[in-house]
């Protein structure tokens, strides 16, 4: 649904983005994470047409972002990080207001506008004025705003930026409902919104991507790159094992199945030595490294394990 290829954008001599790349699949809900001026924004005022980019090609539902802007701006909801509300508006006449822009026909507005008022929850305050909304409704009604021309494609810049706990919630749950239907890409810098809403994530730093991490049960298990799907090292067996030489230990251990990366971390008095074996989530070692180990004659004084957070993960990604 959404194709980015060698993306730039220069506002003078300044790059904000440098030759970005990504694609994101029909019914994805994918996050777009990046510190603070790394190029988030940016990136979204192109796919929704906002802005053109320097260079490079973009399309949306199959339609180019430069060439063909209203087509796919039909196909394209866009919340913007501040919203675009009128605050002396009742969220049905704003909403009524906005099906007019997006050229929704007549005879549809009602349709769509209940439709997108029963999505984000706005039943029982649809009759409000907008300026006496809690900022989480607020939020909502900028969500029923890009629903209410029934996109195929979301694009939400920092949709739980100034939440409160209890609000960010509401919001995690309702983009988690509509991405059943759609193509959602949500910018944050918030992890933990992230690894519980998305199955993939898009790092960006300077202006370029530096990660495309794909998830499973909020743990990253691998990271794209342009020709394959790395393991990424999420778990970390720690060992304190005597008995043979650190070499010796240190090549079995690194043909064990599943085991992405193995550290020799220190060497006591006499043969003990210390290692951190890196594996995947998606498997559990500890039986076969502790046969292993037995099996060759020698002594297994330690072992436990840690798990690398998607926060040092996310810091890796960026620095």
């Amino acid at each position: 649904m959404i194709e980015v290829q060698n993306i730039k954008k220069n506002y003078g001599p300044f790059q904000a983005l440098k030759n970005i790349s990504f694609q994101v699949d029909k019914g994805q809900i994918v996050g777009f994470l990046g510190p603070n001026g790394a190029g988030k924004t940016t990136t979204m005022r192109i796919l929704t047409c906002f802005m053109p980019a320097s260079s490079g090609r973009v399309t949306v539902a199959g339609y180019d972002v430069f060439k063909e802007s209203r087509e796919v701006r039909k196909h394209i909801g866009y919340l913007p990080e501040n919203v675009p509300l009128y605050p002396e508006m009742t969220v049905t006449k704003y909403l009524r207001y906005m099906a007019k822009i997006r050229s929704v026909p007549r005879r549809n507005i009602k349709s769509h506008l209940d439709d997108a008022i029963e999505a984000c929850g706005l039943t029982e305050r649809r009759h409000q004025i907008i300026g006496q909304l809690s900022r989480g409704f607020r939020q909502r009604v900028g969500l029923a705003q890009a629903l209410i021309h029934a996109p195929d494609v979301l694009i939400l810049d920092e949709p739980t930026s100034g939440l409160d706990p209890r609000q960010i919630v509401e919001i995690r749950e309702l983009i988690k409902t509509l991405g059943k239907e759609r193509t959602i890409l949500f910018s944050t810098h918030i992890l933990p919104e992230a690894s519980m809403t998305c199955e993939r994530l898009i790092v960006i730093s300077r202006g370029e991507i530096t990660g495309d991490v794909q998830l499973e049960g909020g743990r990253a298990v691998s990271n794209k790159s342009d020709t394959e799907n790395v393991p990424v090292a999420t778990l970390t067996l720690s060992l304190e094992i005597a008995g043979a030489p650190a070499d010796d230990i240190f090549s079995v251990l690194t043909d064990i199945p599943d085991v992405i990366r193995v550290e020799q971390t220190g060497t006591h008095a006499g043969d003990t030595t210390k290692f951190h074996v890196h594996y995947t989530p998606t498997t559990d070692i500890r039986a076969e490294v502790a046969e292993t180990v037995v099996g060759h004659g020698w002594r297994l004084l330690e072992m436990h394990t840690t798990e690398v957070s998607l926060e040092a993960l996310f810091l890796s990604l960026t620095a």
